[in-house]
């Protein structure tokens, strides 16, 4: 088991991993009780080395790992990237690129939609993960070797993982399927934690200007409040009590106690007090930002059926292509090709067209058609 604890142990490692093709990248960290992710351990394989980092060592620099993960020479490999990625984000200003998401590469391989890293490891390797350690304090010190070990094996095992799945989205000509997909993960909007775009993580329930602009306002402060306490966003206040905010926006301490779901007594807190402050800035400036909502076309009446049939054919085409549906259309999609042959959509575009959507719009205007054969779903030319 190589364990490294010091900046020169790890200087020394991103040499040999940075010499490599790709590197297998996993990490352990512990977020229920704060904003932002504790980073506990990050581990690292690739052909030939592996090791556990600890990034909890004293006087320990993270700065040769994260100039490997912004090396585009090294394809850095993970499972389900995104909170990884947004934790090495954090830490280091950049997202680690190139990626290769051997989840993203699942769907596409025929393994079913977000599938998990145990059954994929099972389906492709053969191999059953141990669950021991799985509920693991990997903030704690000192971490048993058996514990050390299950760590390292998830990587281990993704290590192994991804050369076999490349190799049969090259055999099939899909491995281009994943562009869109890793360029989406790698978006720096999704991991853009500014107080005041705090509220588009929100449904909008009302879409009036002053509406809008109090949740907006409501928003940002418990964002800011949540990261400078270092505490999730529900500890401050729950997403109802933003609703509730936005709705009667109150001017004093005492309107907050007629609200239900703020906390009995929160009108008398400081973060309170600069919560009203905030929202009194706010509806004061005679140059604010005016909210307008565009609503989208409504869809053409009738089309439920249509939009079920096309449903049934996504089915059926996923599983005859061997793909996870929701890699080629979403509801969404399939509700704006069943209203117009030239949406702008993904399935009508690329792979997905091919594997989809012309077949899509031969059903909508009847080139094709579904029927049940041996109680099996199949297309009939007409």
């Amino acid at each position: 088991m190589r364990l490294v604890t010091k900046t020169a142990e790890l200087a020394e490692l991103c040499r040999e991993l940075a010499a490599k093709d790709f590197v297998a990248v996993d990490t352990e960290f512990m977020r229920e009780t704060t904003y932002w992710p504790k980073l506990c351990l990050i581990q690292a394989a690739a052909s030939g080395v592996e090791a556990v980092i600890d990034p909890l060592a004293g006087g320990f620099d993270l700065k040769p790992f994260l100039d490997l993960l912004a090396d585009e020479n090294v394809l850095k490999v993970f499972h389900a990237a995104r909170q990884d990625l947004e934790i090495f984000q954090k830490l280091g200003g950049t997202l680690p690129h190139p990626v290769f998401d051997t989840q993203i590469a699942a769907m596409a391989a025929g393994y079913g939609d977000t599938v998990a890293y145990d059954a994929l490891v099972q389906q492709v390797l053969k191999r059953r993960l141990d669950k021991s350690s799985r509920f693991t304090d990997w903030s704690r010190r000192p971490l048993s070797d058996s514990q050390l070990a299950y760590a390292l094996a998830d990587v281990t095992h993704l290590r192994d993982l991804y050369p076999r799945l490349r190799q049969s989205l090259e055999q099939r000509g899909r491995l281009s399927w994943l562009d869109e997909e890793h360029a989406a993960l790698l978006d720096p909007e999704i991991y853009d934690t500014s107080p005041e775009k705090a509220w588009r993580r929100l449904k909008l329930r009302k879409t009036s200007a002053d509406y809008v602009l109090a949740l907006q306002v409501a928003a940002a402060w418990r964002e800011q409040q949540a990261q400078m306490r270092d505490v999730p966003r529900g500890r401050i206040v729950k997403d109802e009590a933003l609703y509730e905010i936005a709705e009667h926006r109150p001017k004093a301490a005492a309107d907050f106690d007629r609200m239900r779901a703020v906390p009995r007594g929160f009108g008398n807190s400081r973060a309170a007090q600069e919560l009203l402050r905030a929202l009194e800035r706010a509806f004061s400036d005679p140059n604010r930002p005016q909210y307008k909502y565009e609503r989208p076309p409504p869809l053409p009446a009738g089309l439920g059926p249509t939009v079920e049939l096309l449903k049934v054919l996504l089915r059926y085409e996923a599983d005859a292509n061997d793909v996870a549906p929701r890699l080629i259309a979403s509801a969404g999609d399939i509700e704006l090709i069943a209203a117009s042959d030239e949406a702008d959509v993904p399935a009508l575009r690329g792979w997905r067209r091919t594997v989809f959507g012309e077949r899509a719009l031969a059903l909508k205007h009847g080139k094709i058609a579904l029927k049940l054969k041996d109680g099996k779903v199949a297309i009939e030319d007409l």
